[in-house]
């Protein structure tokens, strides 16, 4: 596994032997960021699930001002962690997200918990991207519900969920709608912006 582009692009990462994770793979790491573009540079990510880290890496190395890496499991937030030392980025595993020289920040809890905690600091996110294991089948759901009702997202935020395309996602909650779907062999990636930001079911047109 490898960073795809941008400033650490080929550096090699780290994950776990066996199936303890399944990131998301170099190629559909590569149609994720071709989609988001130079939107990236600049912005705040938040990486749910992180896993080895590879999302929120590659937003960093595409200019991303700060990555916040949400992870529940420990040997998966020590390999982040080594990860993220190996390419030299400030990152910290406090409670301050204002550290100027930070540009990662992790944060080891349950995805809920973690975007409870980042809107009880005031963070307004740019993107947030979520790729739960695929055999649970209320993650992608539960967390579009809580950042349906949730302060963090910008007005012109962007949530893309990695899933199973044998588990649909809704194609719109009170104030979130999908405005995008692709897919890649049995992953899909499903992307949603804001109704309030001008989205309608007319205004675009699903592409998969």
């Amino acid at each position: 596994m490898r960073v795809i582009g941008g400033i650490y692009g080929g550096h090699r990462l780290r994950t776990l032997r066996g199936l303890a994770l399944r990131p998301t793979s170099d190629r559909l790491r590569e149609t994720l960021f071709n989609i988001l573009g130079s939107a990236v540079s600049g912005s705040v990510f938040v990486d749910l699930y992180a896993g080895s880290g590879a999302v929120g890496i590659e937003a960093l190395s595409r200019g991303a001002r700060q990555v916040v890496f949400i992870e529940k499991h420990r040997a998966a937030v020590a390999l982040i962690q080594r990860n993220l030392q190996a390419l030299n980025i400030p990152t910290s595993r406090g409670s301050n997200l204002e550290e100027e020289t930070a540009r990662a920040w992790i944060l080891a809890s349950d995805a809920l918990c973690g975007l409870a905690r980042l809107a009880e600091l005031g963070l307004r996110a740019n993107f947030v991207f979520a790729d739960p294991p695929y055999a649970d089948a209320r993650a992608c759901p539960a967390v579009l519900e809580y950042l349906d009702r949730s302060s963090i997202l910008d007005t012109a935020a962007q949530v893309i969920f990695e899933h199973s395309r044998r588990q649909p996602l809704p194609e719109h909650t009170r104030r979130l709608i999908r405005v995008r779907e692709v897919r890649q062999g049995d992953a899909l990636l499903s992307f949603y912006r804001l109704v309030s930001n001008g989205c309608s079911e007319q205004a675009f047109e699903n592409r998969r």
